[in-house]
């Protein structure tokens, strides 16, 4: 199999994720549609968590068990650093954003002038011509981080694919691709689930952009690891994925606590959890 295949392969793994990201043109769902979505959102997330760490672990605890220590340390401490710098700088990121809407808000705010006799009412005035364009919502600048962190753990996942073709497992490749693709399917919903019913509607635009960040990287992955394998490279995505997606993790619970629906969010929850089980029983029941 040639590499321009491999690497069509590995754009399919990735573009899956597309199928679901229709849901956040949602116009107005039902409270309760969007709890739900958002606690699948959550457990799906929760699982991704879990299975980064898990295979950004695997290296290290590998040379610990062989008793390279160097090895050992090496992978530690960049799975540390990724884990750090990737929920560290969502923080950042999202309080620079906190701040740029707090001040288009402030700017967007006309001030009020007086205007006729003395003692009349104050009205504001605005000049058209000035009035800045408004900031991407909150829900916006939340579904823009779950891509960012999917995109960097999806990188990693292809660079198992191209590792895998490079390596002459061409059956274990193509195993990856069609796992990794049912995976990614699911990953789609929690991208766009705190979009659905958001007072800005996204554009096709915006999801194809969002599509894009978190299934792109997928086939960049696959292009890379068919010539580059790096055992240190692929933890140091891997860590910035599970610190990236924590985050996300902590943002969408606390949407989860607004909504006031505890039963149905913790139902949604488990249901994500499940999903994200059964995709990945199928890739070890493959042989994966």
């Amino acid at each position: 199999m040639s590499g321009s295949q491999i690497a069509l392969l590995g754009a399919i793994a990735g573009f899956t994720i597309f199928l679901g990201l229709p849901v956040g043109r949602l116009r107005q769902p039902a409270p309760r549609l969007k709890a739900a979505l958002n606690g699948i959102a959550i457990g799906v997330l929760v699982f991704l968590v879990w299975d980064i760490l898990t295979h950004a672990w695997e290296p290290t605890d590998a040379a610990l068990a062989d008793h390279t220590w160097g090895t050992a340390l090496t992978g530690g401490v960049v799975m540390a650093v990724g884990l750090a710098v990737g929920m560290a700088g969502l923080v950042y990121y999202d309080k620079a954003m906190a701040a740029r809407r707090a001040r288009s808000q402030a700017v967007s705010t006309p001030a009020a002038v007086p205007v006729g006799a003395p003692g009349a009412p104050a009205v504001p005035v605005t000049d058209p011509a000035v009035t800045p364009a408004p900031a991407r919502s909150a829900a916006a600048d939340l579904a823009l981080m779950i891509a960012v962190g999917i995109g960097l753990h999806n990188f990693a996942e292809g660079l198992a694919i191209g590792n895998s073709a490079a390596g002459g497992e061409l059956s274990l490749a193509l195993l990856l691709v069609i796992g990794f693709a049912l995976h990614n399917a699911t990953e789609g919903f929690g991208i766009v689930a705190p979009l659905a019913g958001d007072a800005e509607r996204p554009s096709w635009g915006r999801l194809a952009l969002l599509g894009l960040i978190g299934g792109g990287p997928t086939f960049v992955g696959t292009l890379i690891g068919q010539s580059v394998v790096n055992d240190t490279l692929a933890i140091a995505f891997l860590g910035l994925a599970a610190g990236s997606v924590l985050y996300v993790v902590i943002e969408l619970l606390s949407v989860a606590r607004r909504t006031g629906m505890k039963e149905l969010t913790t139902w949604c929850i488990l249901g994500g959890l499940f999903l994200g089980f059964l995709t990945d029983g199928i890739l070890v029941a493959a042989g994966a």
